[in-house]
């Protein structure tokens, strides 16, 4: 049977004086504007493959005119996974399954997309939100999670097994070869995911790392094995394809991470051959103290964008275009990413280019809906 594909052609109108609709290039990448859609965690995946309901959910932000669309947290072993439901990249059935979604929204879309690698860590076998994310135990279908140390992430959860330094090893080469497979699945873009309290932020907080070896204690050993992921996975993955980092900038906790590490980071990585940092902040401490607001995050975006001189993401709470606007054209970063913005308007890029005086591409199918003045 003839498959028809009716391939996303646009209508480009490119009169622009907006920061935010201006195109910046990563390696190769270039993307079209500032506007990146972040990785959302769906918890809807079956053994790790991503599912139809990915298909839906990615497809409408493929034709929706970000710059840069990124797959949801994309665990690389299967007791990486925060949950049973969630995507991984480690075997034959992941890739094919995202290649699939790949392939889908490159056929329709118009939308580079992104992978994010991840290992949830200490934080991983539990629940969905929407089911308190309660701790699953092996007997009920969980798994012991892992973490560089035997520390649990809040009172009450699963003590994780500390890793021990041949499980580290092995754990770079599964992230290595997951970036095999996004490159074999065709994804144009990568991110390590070091926030949010995950493995690799696990490993930069002397909260969540107690070891006493070349992982842990000074800033330098906290550091290695997230400078040791990146190197193995820029290595594997093509060099004119961007890389980027995300990091929780700091733990809003007492003698926990802190901004200026983030920064030597930031320093470390670039040097290794890192395109951006996307920074968030927190998510390791139960105790941690935050003031949330509109763009509270911002500020150490723009820190790390200068001190560091890489280019930054800025993320948390950015949902009105004006403010996107501002971010960019004040330097404070080098380009937004939206998460709970987009899922609520998946339009949202349209709407922002509407208020921002800016045209942007339409499908042609979706050409009727472009607004014209009264």
């Amino acid at each position: 049977m003839l498959k028809c594909v009716a391939k996303f052609r646009g209508y480009r109108l490119t009169a622009t004086a907006s920061s935010l609709f201006s195109p910046i290039s990563f390696r190769s990448l270039e993307l079209k504007n500032r506007i990146i859609v972040s990785p959302m965690c769906q918890y809807s995946a079956v053994q790790g493959c991503a599912s139809d309901w990915h298909m839906m959910h990615l497809g409408q932000f493929a034709v929706g005119g970000a710059g840069l669309l990124f797959v949801e947290m994309t665990n690389v072993e299967a007791r990486g996974r925060i949950s049973p439901f969630c995507v991984g990249l480690y075997n034959d059935d992941n890739e094919a399954a995202l290649k699939r979604i790949v392939d889908f929204c490159s056929a329709y879309g118009n939308v580079p997309l992104g992978v994010q690698l991840a290992h949830a860590g200490r934080k991983a076998s539990t629940r969905p939100p929407w089911q308190q994310r309660e701790y699953i135990p092996p007997e009920q279908g969980g798994w012991i999670p892992v973490g560089p140390s035997a520390v649990a992430a809040v009172k009450g959860a699963a003590v994780p097994q500390a890793l021990t330094n041949i499980e580290i090893t092995k754990l770079i080469d599964d992230f290595a070869n997951s970036a095999e497979r996004a490159e074999r699945a065709g994804f144009q873009a990568l991110e390590l995911h070091a926030a949010h309290g995950y493995l690799l932020h696990q490993f930069l907080s002397p909260l969540a790392n107690l070891r006493r070896d070349r992982y842990g204690g000074s800033l330098p050993n906290r550091m290695r094995f997230v400078l040791e992921v990146f190197a193995a996975v820029r290595a594997k993955w093509p060099e004119d394809k961007p890389i980027g980092v995300r990091v929780s900038a700091t733990d809003w906790a007492q003698h926990g991470w802190q901004p200026e590490e983030t920064v030597q980071l930031a320093i470390e990585l670039k040097k290794l051959g890192c395109d951006w940092m996307d920074v968030s902040s927190g998510g390791i401490a139960q105790h941690q103290d935050i003031t949330i607001a509109p763009g509270y995050q911002v500020y150490l975006a723009r820190a790390i964008r200068e001190q560091a001189q890489i280019p930054t993401i800025a993320v948390g709470l950015i949902t009105r275009p004006r403010h996107a606007e501002e971010i960019i054209a004040n330097g404070d970063a080098d380009a937004v990413a939206l998460a709970r913005g987009m899922l609520y308007n998946p339009r949202w890029v349209w709407h922002a280019a509407q208020q921002l005086g800016v045209h942007v591409d339409y499908p042609n199918q979706y050409l009727r809906c472009y607004p014209t003045p009264v």
